[in-house]
């Protein structure tokens, strides 16, 4: 069975919200699952306290072999992983936007340009004053940009993508690590470095602690705080870069309809499958071994800098290549009608995927924070993942529940009645099918 595809829109009809009847259900699924994954590595990674403590402190709470593999098996198969989907899919619903947009004789600019804008502002609010690791900011910010490159031709278009995923970072690092070295000698740069990395040990310190507190506005301080001094700088230029090339890999999935109708591209995807669990083994591997090379080189060597400076582009083929497998396997699966009625579980999670993500944020922080169970730095892995991924599946059931009697998610609808300029209709007609039974692609969201 082939996913279900959009009806052709009437030429000249004026833009208008995605209805049901024309979503894509394979992607609203892929969506959830890969919004499954991103609410479990960013509690694990960021807002459970274990990117702010000490690495001593932070080893100690592997303190089993259980969570020594929980760990591991994180690492390979979840973190950056779910993240590089999401992204991708970014880019595949612009895609199916702006083949509506020419299907119906309209320009896609101006409704886009307003998403964007929306979407900007809501980022914006989540990341000052909620959680410095907001993805929704970067996300507007390089649409704008995919928006200015939705007709170059094919071809360029992958070499440009491949390009941002793994030259741009090699490029940013090396940038970053050797400029200090052309204007200073290696012992003042090793000593900037030294108390580069007390002062940001500092900050993680001082961050911890606020967000212990119990107090949201200490906390929401000590959140910009560490945005601006800290994860900004280490992070904007080649991770904005690296989501641009994952959007640019999604518009070209796009343009060929390889999601839309899967069974007439299933060689493809047995192919993708086949290559990308190679690629995923090799380039994981590597990533293993360069984390290794870098952690041994003495501090300040050659070799540590060599590494250091290609152990970006080498961290991205392995995200290629697990994410391949995740969106080929899932392909695939779906074609039989049995898994297409398991994994059609995610498809509401995945429609009001901008609500889920808004509201991990705010579960995440009443887990951990102060003003919650002030949990920040005291989980082991396991009881991480497990807590999360369980927590996710609560988020999944409630999705069913909404979607039952509403038509977009809460967040979603907002973004839609600021897009539109007009109050979008959000309860569903009597009789009318809940989300939950034919959900699937977004409008690029």
């Amino acid at each position: 069975m082939s996913s279900q595809s959009s009806p052709v829109p009437q030429a000249g009809t004026a833009p208008r919200p995605v209805d049901a009847s024309e979503r894509v259900v394979l992607l609203d699924v892929l969506r959830g699952f890969a919004l499954g994954g991103v609410f479990v590595s960013n509690a694990y990674m960021h807002l459970s306290g274990r990117g702010l403590l000490p690495r001593a402190s932070a080893r100690a709470l592997e303190a089993t072999r259980v969570d020594a593999v929980a760990a591991f098996l994180f690492e390979q198969l979840v973190a950056g992983k779910a993240m590089f989907l999401f992204s991708l899919l970014f880019g595949l619903g612009f895609s199916i936007q702006l083949i509506r947009a020419e299907e119906r004789g309209s320009s896609i600019v101006p409704v886009y340009v307003r998403r964007l804008g929306v979407l900007l502002l809501i980022g914006l609010t989540h990341r000052f004053a909620l959680w410095y690791g907001d993805i929704l900011t970067t996300y507007a910010l390089m649409g704008f940009v995919l928006l200015l490159m939705r007709e170059v031709p094919a071809r360029r278009l992958l070499v440009w993508s491949l390009l941002l995923m793994f030259v741009a970072p090699i490029v940013v690092s090396a940038v970053t690590k050797l400029t200090p070295l052309l204007a200073s000698s290696r012992e003042v740069v090793a000593a900037a470095n030294q108390e580069n990395m007390a002062r940001v040990a500092e900050i993680k310190r001082q961050t911890l602690a606020a967000f212990s507190s119990g107090s949201y506005l200490t906390t929401a301080r000590a959140n910009i705080e560490f945005l601006l001094k800290v994860f900004t700088r280490t992070t904007t230029v080649a991770w904005m870069l690296v989501v641009l090339g994952r959007f640019l890999l999604g518009l070209l999935a796009g343009r060929r309809r390889l999601f839309h109708d899967v069974e007439h591209h299933l060689p493809f995807f047995r192919k993708l499958l086949g290559w990308g669990l190679v690629t995923s083994v090799l380039g994981n591997g590597a990533e293993l071994l360069f984390s290794h090379l870098t952690r041994t080189a003495p501090a300040g060597s050659t070799g540590r800098q060599v590494w250091e400076i290609l152990k970006p582009g080498v961290e991205e083929v392995g995200l290629i290549g697990t994410a391949a497998c995740y969106a080929a396997g899932f392909a695939l699966l779906f074609q039989r009608p049995l898994w297409r009625r398991v994994l059609g579980v995610l498809a509401p999670a995945g429609q009001m995927a901008l609500t889920n993500y808004l509201c991990q944020t705010l579960i995440s922080q009443f887990v951990y924070y102060g003003y919650g169970f002030n949990l920040i730095g005291k989980q082991s892995p396991t009881e991480c993942l497990l807590l999360m991924s369980s927590l996710f599946c609560v988020q999944v059931w409630l999705s069913h529940l909404w979607l039952a009697r509403f038509r977009f998610g809460p967040a979603e609808w907002v973004w839609r009645c600021l897009t539109y300029g007009e109050r979008q209709p959000l309860r569903r007609r009597p009789g009318q099918a809940g989300g939950h039974v034919a959900p699937a692609a977004p409008e690029a969201s």
